[in-house]
C-alpha cells in the first residue's frame, strides 16, 4: 500500500505545508479508525488492521504512533476524562449512596457503550502515563467515595475497593458475550452487584427484567460459534 504521508501533497501549499496538514490528517483518519474497530471489537485489533481501517501504511501509522499503547492512549483519553469526571460528580453529590450507586451505573454504562473502553477499564497500559495517572486519581477519589456511601449506613461494612474491578471484569465479560444478541445485559448484573454491596434497608432502584430467553440463546450461539 503507498504511504500517503510520504506521496501527497496539498494542491496550493508548500511542500512543507501541505506535508504537515497531510500529517495531520492521517493521525486523524487512524484515530477515527481505530475508535470503529476498538468500540466494535474490543483492543484485540492489531495495528496492520487498524492502518489498513484507515487508509494508510503502516509506516504512516508508526510515525504518528509507536506503540500500540500511544495510539489507546489518544483514542481513549477523552473517555478517560468522562472516566474521572464521574467520580467528581458522585463525590459532589449530597446523598453518598445515591452518588456511589449512581457512579457504578454510569462507569458500567461506559463499558457497554464502547467495547474497547469495557477493556481499557479491566487493563493495564504501563507506556500509556497519562492514561494511567487519571485512571489513578480516579481510583484514589473512588475510596473516599467508598468512605461517604459507608457512613449513610447503606453500603455493606466489607465492601473493598477491590470489588469494582472485579464488577468491570465481569461486566466486560457479559458485554463482549451478549453483543447485540442481548445488549441491555449488563444492568442487570450491575443492578444485581449493588444489591449485593448494600445493607437491607438500602434505597435500590427496581431491578431491570431479565433479557428474553431467545436473547440469551443468541448470546450463547454467538460465544460457541463467533463470527
Amino acid at each position: 500500500m503507498t504511504d500517503t504521508a510520504a506521496t501527497d501533497e496539498t494542491p496550493g501549499r508548500t511542500p512543507e505545508t501541505g506535508l504537515r496538514i497531510d500529517a495531520e490528517r492521517n493521525r486523524d483518519r487512524i484515530l477515527a479508525a481505530a475508535r470503529r474497530l476498538y468500540a466494535t471489537e474490543g483492543l484485540g485489533v492489531s495495528m496492520a488492521a487498524v492502518a489498513r481501517e484507515a487508509g494508510v501504511g503502516k509506516a504512516t501509522l508508526s510515525r504518528r504512533f509507536a506503540t500500540r499503547d500511544e495510539l489507546i492512549q489518544a483514542v481513549f483519553a477523552d473517555r478517560m476524562d468522562a472516566y474521572a469526571d464521574a467520580i467528581t460528580e458522585a463525590l459532589a453529590d449530597p446523598d453518598p449512596w445515591h452518588g456511589f450507586t449512581g457512579y457504578i451505573t454510569a462507569v458500567c454504562a461506559m463499558q457497554a457503550a464502547d467495547r474497547g473502553f469495557a477493556d481499557v477499564l479491566t487493563m493495564t497500559f504501563p507506556a500509556a502515563k497519562a492514561l494511567e495517572k487519571r485512571r489513578d486519581e480516579a481510583y484514589h477519589a473512588f475510596t473516599e467515595l467508598i468512605a461517604r456511601a459507608r457512613a449513610t449506613g447503606y453500603l455493606r461494612e466489607d465492601f473493598d475497593d477491590r470489588d469494582m474491578p472485579i464488577l468491570l471484569m465481569a461486566n466486560a465479560g457479559v458485554i463482549n458475550a451478549t453483543g447485540d444478541a442481548a445488549p441491555d445485559t449488563w444492568r442487570r448484573l450491575v443492578a444485581h452487584m449493588l444489591r449485593s454491596y448494600a445493607t437491607p434497608d438500602a434505597p435500590l432502584p427496581p431491578l431491570p427484567d431479565a433479557p428474553a430467553s431467545t436473547a440469551l440463546y443468541r448470546a450463547m450461539v454467538r460465544i460457541t460459534r463467533p463470527s
